[in-house]
């Protein structure tokens, strides 16, 4: 097993409100449909260890507890208040929690800003009187919260036992399933619970540091329905995922915040695909499937990590060595090549007509000897090549399916599995057919620490998550993010005036941007008159070229008739000018039109897209992939938060489907990937060096052998109040 390294470097004040030693109920009741009725019997029947203080002014004693008839005449100061009266009482009872020291409230209660109006005054006076008196608020709209190693239990849930999974969870409904799930599965337990509610405070990222300090926790698990401040959370899960594997499970997406785009990046962006695409960059386990949330949350939490991806199968039957196979390449996981000393070695002790080539198939070798897997799964890990060892098939049920006399045999299999499971780092997954009826060999698994599963695709999915979460942090000294470019004063200047006239950046201001920064743009004109027209094809001569409108008002130039390609010599420039200016205005009679741009065609190569949003929820974020007309249609495109790493730049280019056609299919030589990355992480500095850039479109950038090509650049420049002081500033 592997432990759990590393530090925070601060540490979060919910230890004290979710570990206090003291706890008011306020609207604490002797009535069983009421929850501050629940929460009393949760912290007596679980033996809370600390002072109970119920409030409620109709009655002296609740369930053997003395009440006390208000917050302020509780005597002595409880760390944590559970709020469970009516919202329009909050406010209220928030200003008393503060005035009597309680560090943090609980509330329960719904009707504030989820419903819009009133209630979201309500929550604006609630939060008005927490900041007044210090008071930190979990909620509201909540479902409460629990902290098994400390007997704290406000949700009265039976059978959770206390464990190393912490759970946070916008659904309550969700809790109960895992907890469910947990009773059913028998050795899972829990750390800490919360349900965040409307985070009106305390959010999310919050609640992860916390996590991640919590000594009880090895695995933080968490059910999300939206973030309030991703780009904060992001920050927080790269420190957690450090030292402990994060598990996320992300409902819907964050389009509800995305403004209506005005480029390809802003359409795609704000998508589910974005979300999971930038929790990954920070090291979390994108869950998709909710049954698979405990299974990745237990596996991480009992095992860590694997070195890399390549697994080593074992199994007794041929079927399910086949479909475990389809799993894992799907999954991207790779069958790892034994080693001809280790292929030997399964010779020496199975039949002859056992699979040495992995999956290992055993052929009946263990029929009588169950325990001989395990031997299998030693030699199999003694590999270099393997990074996590996989059991297919029916241990645990051989005593079962043949005869009761194997059950001994299959004990001391299980207890070699064990010592084995000690003796490496590499994991140890097993699937069993078995596990539903938890034989006594699996329970000793189980047990002893070693995660058993009764689906395939579930602990396919758990060899994915150790992969991923190994390769991470493998790559972390190569996660440093580059350093800032400084923004020179002529193209901050240019974002200024375009600010003031109320438009974006023209193409080739874009493209200026680009250039003084060392991009790689070709050389271009802007033809605004019969004279310049004819220097231009003085300059160009016959080499091929293509002619745009240069117009604030045309963003889509194709669709205008604004874009002639493979124009050669003076007199078909002419022709073509003459056709753009005709179409632009035809398509809009009151376009402003500054002139065309003429520049070399580009060389033949691969189309992609480099663009960039600014999200709001996750701030900055860049986008690569297949570019062209088609980029919206094929939706094949990697995200990453800015600044980004040469990491991260990397990752993106080998992310992609089309990452074959980079590589180079055909005959075609493979494009230059080292001059791409340098592109992504150019564009990654420009954005932190100049506020005012909104979106960024680079579509299409000609991707070749020899480098690239910036064919088509559109930046949207931010114009509201806030943007324009940040870019003063700057």
């Amino acid at each position: 097993m592997n432990p759990i390294e590393g530090h925070l470097p601060t540490r979060s004040p919910l230890h004290d409100i979710l570990a206090p030693t003291g706890i008011a109920v306020v609207g604490a009741s002797a009535d069983p449909t009421k929850r501050g009725y629940k929460a009393m019997v949760g912290l007596i029947k679980d033996g809370y260890r600390g002072e109970i203080y119920p409030v409620n002014p109709r009655t002296d004693m609740i369930l053997g507890v003395k009440a006390w008839p208000s917050v302020t005449a509780i005597p002595g100061s409880p760390e944590l208040a559970l709020i469970c009266t009516p919202a329009s009482s909050v406010p209220g009872l928030i200003a008393e929690c503060g005035r009597r020291g309680i560090k943090g409230a609980v509330i329960l209660a719904s009707g504030f800003a989820e419903i819009g109006g009133d209630g979201a005054a309500l929550e604006r006076e609630m939060m008005e009187k927490a900041r007044a008196h210090g008071v930190r608020l979990i909620g509201p709209n909540t479902s409460g919260i629990f902290n098994l190693h400390h007997k704290v239990n406000l949700l009265a849930l039976d059978n959770v036992k206390p464990g190393d999974v912490g759970i946070i969870s916008q659904s309550g409904n969700m809790l109960l399933a895992l907890a469910l799930e947990a009773q059913h599965n028998g050795q899972v337990g829990f750390s800490t619970y919360v349900g965040p509610g409307n985070q009106s405070d305390i959010g999310f990222n919050d609640y992860l540091r916390y996590l991640g300090e919590d000594e009880h926790t090895r695995v933080a698990t968490l059910y999300v329905e939206g973030f309030r401040d991703g780009r904060k959370f992001l920050e927080v899960a790269r420190e957690v995922t450090a030292m402990k594997p994060v598990v996320v499970y992300k409902s819907g997406s964050t389009e509800q915040g995305q403004k209506a785009a005005s480029s390809h990046t802003g359409a795609l962006a704000g998508s589910y695909a974005m979300t999971v695409d930038l929790l990954r960059q920070a090291g979390v386990s994108v869950v998709q499937y909710s049954d698979e949330i405990l299974p990745v949350a237990e596996g991480l939490g009992l095992l860590q990590k694997a070195r890399g991806k390549r697994v080593a199968v074992i199994s007794d039957g041929g079927g399910q060595a086949t479909i475990a196979s389809d799993r894992l390449a799907e999954a991207g996981l790779e069958l790892a090549e034994l080693s001809e000393a280790t292929r030997q070695q399964l010779r020496d002790v199975l039949f002859p007509q056992a699979s040495t080539v992995n999956p290992v198939d055993v052929a009946g070798s263990t029929d009588a000897n169950p325990s001989l897997l395990a031997t299998c799964m030693e030699i199999v890990a003694a590999d270099d090549n393997v990074d996590s060892v996989f059991l297919v098939g029916m241990f645990g049920g051989y005593s079962i399916r043949f005869a009761e006399s194997l059950l001994g045999d299959e004990m001391r299999g299980a207890e070699a599995m064990v010592d084995l499971s000690n003796a490496t780092e590499k994991p140890l997954v097993i699937y069993s057919l078995y596990t539903p009826i938890k034989p006594p060999a699996l329970r000793r698994l189980h047990e002893a620490g070693l995660p058993v599963y009764a689906s395939i695709e579930q602990s396919v999915r758990v060899l994915s998550a150790l992969g991923e979460r190994g390769q991470y942090l493998a790559q972390t000294n190569r996660q440093a993010r580059e350093s800032a470019v400084e923004p020179l004063p002529e193209l901050t200047a240019m974002f200024q005036q375009a600010r003031r006239e109320g438009r974006d950046l023209l193409e080739y201001e874009a493209k200026r941007l680009l250039r003084d920064h060392g991009v790689e743009v070709p050389e271009e004109r802007v033809v605004r008159d019969e004279a310049e027209l004819a220097d231009a094809a003085s300059r160009f001569g016959e080499t091929p070229l293509a002619m745009k409108v240069v117009s604030k008002d045309i963003l889509h130039k194709s669709d205008a008739g604004g874009v002639k390609l493979n124009v050669v010599g003076e007199v078909a420039m002419r022709e073509a000018r003459q056709a753009i200016l005709a179409s632009c205005l035809a398509y809009d009679a009151g376009a402003e039109i500054e002139g065309v741009l003429v520049t070399p065609m580009a060389k033949k190569g691969v189309e992609v897209i480099v663009g960039v949003i600014r999200d709001p929820i996750f701030g900055p974020v860049l986008m690569f992939g297949l570019g062209g007309i088609f980029v919206e249609i094929l939706e094949d495109v990697a995200f990453r938060s800015i600044p980004l790493s040469r990491f991260d730049a990397e990752s993106m280019v080998e992310q992609i489907k089309a990452k074959k056609i980079l590589g180079g299919v055909r005959g075609e030589k493979a494009v230059d990937k080292a001059a791409l990355v340098d592109l992504l992480l150019t564009v990654s500095r420009l954005v932190e060096a100049y506020p005012a850039l909104s979106e960024l479109d680079l579509n299409p950038v000609i991707v070749n052998a020899d480098g690239y090509a910036v064919v088509d650049a559109r930046v949207i420049v931010e114009r509201d109040a806030e943007s324009t002081d940040q870019d003063a500033d700057a």
